[in-house]
């Protein structure tokens, strides 16, 4: 491989781990949204103590996709913040309207008009960002954004408003719905257990039917990307995705809670993958490859010379955070979050 091949593997690493955590964060959010039965209150509780020490976290998997495509491939993020800025401004804004509306659901009242306003927002926003990015990774692939010489010229709502890319939203939605319900069937004990893993079922079911509208949707509407998806490796990948969902999907229906969030995650990964590869050479569809795309030589080695140090520095971190928190195990009579 060529430094910029692995500096795009870094960047596809990227989208995996913040569609494997962001990601869960986001669905956390959807699942507060659809919190109903007997026990809406605690299935929100649950959330927001499972939420509470990684949120602000997860995000630093988004960062280093940004700093990625900033550095090493700085043509194809000018074009994809110039074609793309409505979406990803709605992406920001819905992070940062739901950082915020968690942080004063977290300490006002439970009782207050605050408090009730908070969950509104954090829950509407929880559905905005993923549905927005998802948004801008069809525009990507959809062939529609056109780029001559570095410039965008297709215009900034082409590309995004399609059927592809509508689905890819509709994707994101379910990807975070499904890992936020998986994640939290081994953290939840007796009838809370069993209200997250009949969650994660939905979703699985609901992540799987996604995907396969999504392969004639972009026969009609994405076509070039449609023609790689008949590649061997792509076939292959989306194969081995489709045996993890069930596996997933197999080990919630058995109830073996501990496989069920290793299993989500990797088939989120496979899906994310299985898009790379069809994308693979490109960064953009049509002609916007990780050749053209990239900065002078020097520049890409230098960024992977300097991603094992960081790496060396946050990847140790991160993982304390996760085990340390993730021992946490919650039941339907937890009070909720105070301050």
């Amino acid at each position: 491989m060529s430094p910029e091949e692995i500096a795009a593997a870094v960047a596809v690493a990227a989208v995996v781990l913040y569609a494997a955590f962001g990601g869960a964060d986001f669905g956390g959010g959807i699942w507060t949204l659809l919190a109903s039965g007997p026990r809406r209150e605690a299935q929100r509780n649950a959330l927001e103590r499972a939420i509470g020490p990684v949120w602000e976290t997860n995000h630093v998997w988004l960062i280093l996709l940004i700093v990625t495509l900033f550095v090493v491939f700085p043509a194809a993020y000018a074009a994809i913040f110039t074609a793309l800025y409505v979406p990803l401004f709605l992406a920001l804004l819905g992070i940062v309207a739901r950082g915020a509306a968690f942080a004063f659901r977290h300490y006002s009242d439970r009782e207050s008009a605050l408090n009730q306003t908070a969950l509104q927002a954090f829950s509407v926003a929880s559905l905005l960002t993923p549905f927005a990015l998802g948004l801008s990774v069809g525009a990507v692939t959809g062939g529609r954004i056109t780029v001559v010489d570095g410039a965008v010229e297709s215009g900034p709502f082409a590309g995004w408003l399609r059927p592809f890319a509508l689905m890819c939203g509709l994707i994101g939605l379910l990807v975070s719905a499904f890992v936020a319900a998986a994640y939290m069937v081994p953290r939840t004990e007796g009838d809370l257990q069993d209200d997250f893993r009949r969650r994660a079922i939905l979703a699985s079911l609901a992540l799987g039917a996604a995907t396969t509208v999504a392969i004639p949707v972009a026969f009609l509407d994405a076509e070039e990307f449609a023609r790689r998806l008949e590649r061997s490796p792509v076939i292959a990948a989306m194969a081995l995705t489709a045996l993890l969902g069930l596996a997933g999907l197999a080990a919630l229906l058995r109830r073996r809670a501990r496989l069920a969030p290793p299993l989500a995650a990797a088939t989120v990964a496979g899906v994310v993958i299985a898009w790379a590869l069809a994308l693979n050479p490109d960064i953009i569809l049509p002609g916007l490859t990780i050749e053209a795309a990239a900065a002078p030589s020097i520049t890409v080695k230098s960024f992977l010379y300097s991603l094992p140090v960081g790496a060396a520095i946050l990847v140790p971190s991160l993982l304390l955070l996760y085990l340390t928190f993730s021992r946490d195990v919650f039941t339907a009579g937890d009070a909720p979050p105070g301050h």
